[in-house]
C-alpha cells in the first residue's frame, strides 16, 4: 500500500530563466514542500516565486567536506520530509538525473519504504552540448564519461566515436572546494589520451552558457596542451573524431544490402 508521503524529482535545467519546463513548474508549485540544490539566484527566485515554502539543500556543502556526506545529508532532510507525509519536490540543477546522486538515492529510498517517487526528465548539459557544438551523437556514436571515473577504471573506448570527458577541471577531487580547485590528474589525461590520438588533434573545452547574456565556452584545445588550459568545476572536454578514422566494414556493409547508402552518404561528408 503506497504511504501518503510522495516524492517529485526535477532538474532546472542549464540557463536561468528559460530551461525550467512546464511540468517542473507545475511539480514545484503544487508541492507541499520543495528542497533545491542550485546556487544561481535567478533560479532560486524563479523557485521560491512558485512556492515559498521551498528551501535550500545547497547549505549543506562545506569547504572540505566529502562530497558523498553533502549528499547522504539531502537524502536525510529529502526524505524527513516525505515521512512527515508530505509532497515533496526536490529540485537539482540540468538534470535530475544526471550526475546527482541524491536524487536517484532519494527515490531509491522513497520507493523502498513505500512511497510514491517519481523523477522528471530536464535539459542536461549534454543536450546544450549537442546543440551549441553542432554534434549528432549518432552521425559517429558518442561515448560519454566522468573523467575521474575513465582514468582509475580504464575505461575503453574507440576514438572513431565522439568522446564526452566531464569534470576534467575536477580530476581525483572528492571534497567540496567551491567553483574552482587545484588542478591534478591532467597530465595523467594526457597521457592516456595520447595513446589513441595525435598530439596536435584538436578537442573542445566545453561550458554550457548557464544565463541568456552569455555565450557558452566553446574552446578548441590540441590533447598535447590540456595540462596547460584554464578549466573549472563545469569544464568539459569533448574530442571529436577524425573522418579518416572511420572506415566501413565492406563485408557486413554487403551483407546488409548497404552498399549505396555507404556511397551517398561518403558523398554528402564531401559536400
Amino acid at each position: 500500500m503506497t504511504k501518503k508521503g510522495s516524492l517529485l524529482v526535477v532538474g532546472t535545467g542549464l540557463k536561468a530563466g528559460g530551461h525550467l519546463t512546464f511540468e517542473a513548474q507545475s511539480a514545484i508549485k503544487n508541492a507541499d514542500k520543495v528542497f533545491y540544490a542550485e546556487g544561481n539566484p535567478l533560479i532560486v527566485y524563479q523557485i521560491n516565486s512558485l512556492n515559498p515554502n521551498a528551501q535550500t539543500i545547497a547549505d549543506l556543502y562545506g569547504k572540505g567536506k566529502p562530497r558523498n556526506v553533502t549528499y547522504s545529508q539531502m537524502v536525510d532532510r529529502i526524505m524527513t520530509a516525505v515521512r512527515e507525509g508530505l509532497r515533496v519536490c526536490a529540485v537539482f540543477y540540468g538534470h535530475p538525473g544526471v550526475f546527482v546522486y541524491a536524487s536517484h538515492k532519494s527515490i531509491s529510498v522513497a520507493r523502498a519504504e513505500g512511497y510514491e517517487a517519481q523523477m522528471l526528465p530536464g535539459i542536461s548539459a549534454e543536450d546544450c552540448l549537442f546543440a551549441d557544438l553542432g554534434i549528432d551523437p549518432a552521425k559517429y556514436g558518442c561515448q560519454s564519461y566522468e573523467a575521474t571515473d575513465f582514468l582509475i577504471y580504464r575505461r575503453v573506448f574507440d576514438r572513431r566515436s565522439t568522446l564526452v570527458l566531464w569534470q576534467v577541471g575536477i580530476i581525483g577531487q572528492v571534497d567540496y572546494q567551491g567553483r574552482r580547485f587545484e588542478p591534478k590528474g591532467l597530465e595523467l589525461l594526457v597521457e592516456v589520451l595520447l595513446e589513441s590520438y595525435p598530439a596536435e588533434h584538436t578537442g573542445i573545452i566545453y561550458e554550457a552558457s548557464q544565463n541568456a547574456l552569455f555565450l557558452p565556452r566553446m574552446e578548441p584545445v590540441a590533447i598535447g596542451k590540456l595540462a596547460e588550459a584554464d578549466l573549472t568545476t563545469i569544464s568539459t572536454l569533448v574530442i571529436p573524431p577524425a573522418p579518416k578514422w572511420s572506415v566501413p566494414d565492406m563485408e557486413r556493409v554487403k551483407r546488409l544490402g548497404l552498399e549505396n547508402y555507404i556511397k551517398n552518404r561518403a558523398e554528402l561528408a564531401q559536400q
